[in-house]
């Protein structure tokens, strides 16, 4: 279904995974949440560690539907260059100033987070679909998940270690500590699961998505595009599970079996989305998360304000010191048993989000950043 040269499947793929997102982030009680929602304890893959790189997949097939036009029209891309070079700027200092929110300590500051990767990710793999076809961009995907194994299961640490995988002691969290020490993800100090070096094998992620892209646009015929797109994801999950036995599927450090897999599964739900709405024709269910993926990042950022927030606010409970979200939580649980009032707290939270977006969608106001 394309409406004003948007490809609305995608819309609806992308709000699903926002909504996802922030239903995850924001559990009422981290002591209370349905292990589904839950991110694998180091590796394996549940539901919750599908949404990142669902995101950053989508992220891909958008560079190559929106600059995919421009890129045939210029010889020069100098103006397509600046516009992508401003807007990884501006997503990434927004991330940092997500990070600084509201204590504003520079010293221990986190440069690493989940905007900054979506920028650098996008400024390198819109420059990389500028510059380069298909078969390079393929090459320079596969290459990059191989160079990413060689370095994580060949190369000694130079702190000393054995070429492993473990959190603290990997070639990533070594560069992660090496060059941003004190500026990492506060619940591990030593390493973070958005650092430097596995920001390479990300890279493969979004190139998974800008080819899925250009099989979109060049394929004319639904039937041809979702025989495709389901055959091409089910490769791809086959594969991940397979080199999964030698370098094991694992988010935090992104590894090419987690890259394979999870773009696997996102080609599929995209397609299958795309089946449901433009061969079924049914498309109602879909029109929340429609809204919702229209303005996007826009709504994930709000929803990083509001919780920076809802932290920081204080009520009173029962005659104890509360911050608003406790306080929300807290009178949850007073008719929801603790894991329920919990997911209960985060559902509250994506359908107000949800409102925000659709009053944004009715004011016909669409944020690009």
């Amino acid at each position: 279904m394309v409406k004003s040269g948007r490809l609305v499947f995608l819309d609806v793929f992308r709000g699903i995974t926002i909504a996802a997102m922030i239903l995850v982030n924001n559990p009422g009680s981290w002591n209370h949440v349905y292990r589904p929602l839950l991110h694998a304890d180091w590796h394996g893959c549940t539901p919750t560690d599908l949404i990142f790189p669902f995101f950053i997949f989508i992220v891909g097939v958008s560079i190559a539907i929106a600059i995919g036009k421009r890129k045939a029209q210029l010889d020069n891309h100098g103006p397509i260059i600046q516009k992508i070079i401003r807007r990884t700027l501006l997503i990434f200092l927004i991330g940092i100033l997500l990070n600084l929110i509201p204590s504003f300590n520079f010293s221990t500051l986190r440069i690493p987070g989940v905007l900054q990767r979506i920028a650098v990710i996008y400024g390198i793999t819109a420059f990389l679909f500028l510059k380069f076809n298909k078969r390079q961009l393929t090459y320079f995907g596969i290459g990059a998940l191989f160079v990413y194994w060689i370095l994580m299961t060949w190369i000694p640490v130079p702190d000393g270690f054995p070429p492993n995988l473990d959190p603290e002691t990997n070639i990533g969290a070594w560069l992660d500590r090496t060059l941003l020490n004190g500026h990492l993800w506060s619940q591990s100090e030593v390493w973070d699961p958005e650092g430097i070096l596995s920001t390479l094998p990300a890279l493969g992620t979004s190139i998974i998505g800008i080819l899925t892209g250009i099989w979109i646009k060049q394929s004319n015929n639904i039937n041809k595009r979702l025989n495709g797109l389901f055959a091409v994801g089910t490769l791809l999950i086959f594969a991940g599970l397979v080199w999964g036995m030698f370098f094991p599927i694992n988010k935090n450090i992104w590894t090419s079996s987690y890259v394979l897999y999870t773009g696997g599964i996102g080609i599929t739900c995209l397609a299958f989305i795309h089946w449901v709405m433009d061969i079924k024709f049914i498309s109602k269910w879909a029109t929340p998360f429609k809204i919702m993926g229209m303005n996007a990042l826009f709504i994930y950022i709000l929803s990083g304000v509001i919780a920076k927030f809802t932290h920081r606010i204080p009520l009173s409970f029962e005659g104890e010191s509360v911050v608003l979200k406790q306080w929300i939580y807290l009178n949850l649980k007073t008719i929801l048993d603790p894991t329920n009032a919990s997911l209960m707290y985060a559902i509250i939270k994506v359908s107000i989000l949800c409102l925000v977006a659709w009053w944004m969608w009715k004011k016909q106001i669409f944020i690009k950043v």
